[in-house]
């Protein structure tokens, strides 16, 4: 490998983990494991899918971008980029709701009260939407790519095909591995707050959480 191509493998680890340190790639994750119960595993493996979606548009826009020296795909994401803020919103305030609903609808279920297990609603308060929830995030963060990355592949381009594809290696896992490593310990701390109240409207608190993140993304510029 040369120095060269060293140089921007290591800028590209960096800002893959420099831009997932934003709350807006690992909050949304840690809310709403701490209200659906997932498990570490499976709070790990929707970040990563998550993830994965996220830095995949990146680098198809940059590879597109680098095979036909379009620039108008860069600022294509960039827009999109801008956007992530309002999506985030509008994901945890529908999710808010939706979940405000579940909450009123499971206290009045059957007697007009609800037993709760271990933090989460019995198997029949849930349904199919609980789901689709990953599938959901997944799509948010497919349109959210990050365009930092693409000139760095502009700039390994002439290196050859190998030195780009190590660039994007590296930026896709530091990118997921930082998003992964900040959200496990961050549900850790989620789960350890016990109450009845944050149990049974756990998913209208996630959503306002979410809701919440993406205005700080928009008011901060992240």
């Amino acid at each position: 490998m040369s120095g060269m191509t060293l140089t921007l493998v290591v800028a590209a680890a960096s800002l893959g983990s420099v831009h997932t340190l934003a709350p807006d790639h690992w909050m949304p994750f840690a809310a709403l494991a701490r209200a659906d119960g997932w498990t570490p595993r499976r709070t790990a493996a929707i970040t990563a899918l998550c993830g994965l979606g996220h830095v995949t548009v990146s680098v198809l826009l940059g590879l597109v971008s680098v095979c036909l020296g379009l620039e108008l795909l860069p600022t294509f994401g960039r827009r999109l980029e801008s956007t992530a803020g309002f999506v985030l919103v509008a994901f945890g305030v529908a999710y808010g709701l939706w979940g405000l609903h579940r909450a009123v609808q499971a206290r009045w279920h059957g007697h007009g009260h609800i037993h709760w297990h271990g933090g989460r609603l019995p198997a029949h308060a849930h349904t199919g939407d609980v789901r689709l929830t990953p599938w959901m995030l997944f799509l948010v963060f497919c349109a959210d790519p990050c365009v930092a990355v693409i000139p760095l592949m502009f700039a390994a381009a002439p290196l050859g095909w190998t030195s780009t594809l190590a660039v994007v290696a590296s930026y896709e896992v530091a990118t997921i591995g930082t998003m992964v490593l900040l959200v496990l310990p961050a549900r850790a701390a989620a789960a350890t707050i016990r109450s009845a109240w944050v149990d049974r409207f756990g998913d209208a608190l996630a959503g306002g959480v979410i809701a919440g993140t993406g205005l700080a993304v928009m008011s901060l510029g992240l």
